[in-house]
């Protein structure tokens, strides 16, 4: 895929709380057949707020979608570079690419979760040294995933003529960073992204934080519109009012603890779905990785194949 898509693209986004592998492979099935783009988990070890939820691990689960999916693209939205070091984690892609053939999207960003860091062991630093962290990290992954042997002296990492083979089946291999940064992880994203991801709580600002990608774009010689502009969408949808405030109901109830829907979601019938979609395209984005209020239940899932993606598709 490139910025210059001939349509936008649709992927469910769905944190892996409480799901079994088989509810989840038969999630990412479901969504191949009803034409969806892609699937999106997420790099996290439990639920806030629900440690004692079941939570497959992202990676591994990623590399069990690969194989029991043909179509669907799949990524963590995103992967938390502070939880493996960036030469394995380039291994890893390159291997879930060959398992997907050719179908992984590297989502990469700094990490936030502290109690998520200091519960596994790990050093939660400041978030200008997490950046800077992500920045050596991009730096090891792009040259180990494209040259025969890397070597990178950092401050945080080192790598000494390390190999890595076999080389993904895309070339490049994506890499999605994720978050709004400006002065930082915008220019992180202008230098190695083929994709950024907008979070929900910043997607209405993404007119003006595209225009500070460009400015980072040009400072760094890459083309802003070579960069699929994406956003972390909430929608909430119904069949007609009625269903609407059902489904309304469950996503105030399952995920409205850390979203504030009246605020970021695209609320209501297909229709409105569909007008606020194309609000949206018309600021730029191309690609919605969808948080649906009911964590994308089969009748949500359906009614969205059936109503909104055909005004999509050429």
């Amino acid at each position: 895929m490139t910025a210059k898509q001939n349509r936008p693209t649709f992927s469910l986004f769905i944190p892996q709380a409480g799901l079994s592998y088989s509810m989840l492979r038969d999630r990412a099935q479901l969504l191949e057949e009803l034409g969806f783009d892609g699937i999106w988990l997420v790099d996290h070890f439990w639920a806030e707020g629900a440690p004692d939820l079941d939570f497959l691990e992202g990676w591994t689960s990623l590399a069990a979608l690969a194989e029991a999916t043909e179509r669907l693209r799949i990524g963590l939205l995103v992967s938390c570079n502070s939880y493996r070091n960036p030469a394995l984690l380039a291994k890893m892609a390159a291997t879930v690419d060959h398992i997907s053939q050719g179908r992984l999207e590297l989502g990469i960003g700094a990490g936030w979760m502290e109690s998520e860091y200091k519960a596994y062991g790990y050093e939660f630093p400041s978030m200008g040294k997490r950046l800077a962290q992500l920045g050596e990290a991009l730096e090891i992954i792009t040259s180990m995933l494209g040259k025969d042997r890397s070597s990178f002296e950092g401050k945080h990492y080192q790598v000494r003529d390390a190999p890595c083979a076999p080389k993904p089946v895309q070339s490049p291999l994506p890499i999605c960073i994720g978050g709004a940064g400006e002065k930082v992880l915008l220019r992180l994203a202008a230098r190695y992204a083929q994709r950024w991801n907008c979070p929900m709580d910043s997607a209405h600002d993404i007119p003006r934080l595209r225009g500070v990608l460009e400015t980072h774009c040009n400072e760094v010689g890459t083309n802003v519109d070579d960069i699929i502009v994406s956003e972390q969408t909430v929608v909430v949808m119904g069949a007609d009012r009625d269903g609407y405030q059902m489904k309304r109901g469950l996503a105030d109830m399952m995920i409205g603890s850390f979203a504030k829907l009246d605020k970021v979601a695209i609320l209501g019938t297909p229709q409105d779905v569909i007008a606020g979609i194309r609000k949206k395209i018309e600021g730029g984005v191309s690609d919605f990785t969808i948080l649906f209020g009911d964590m994308g239940m089969d009748d949500t899932l359906e009614l969205f194949a059936k109503e909104v993606l055909p005004a999509f598709r050429d």
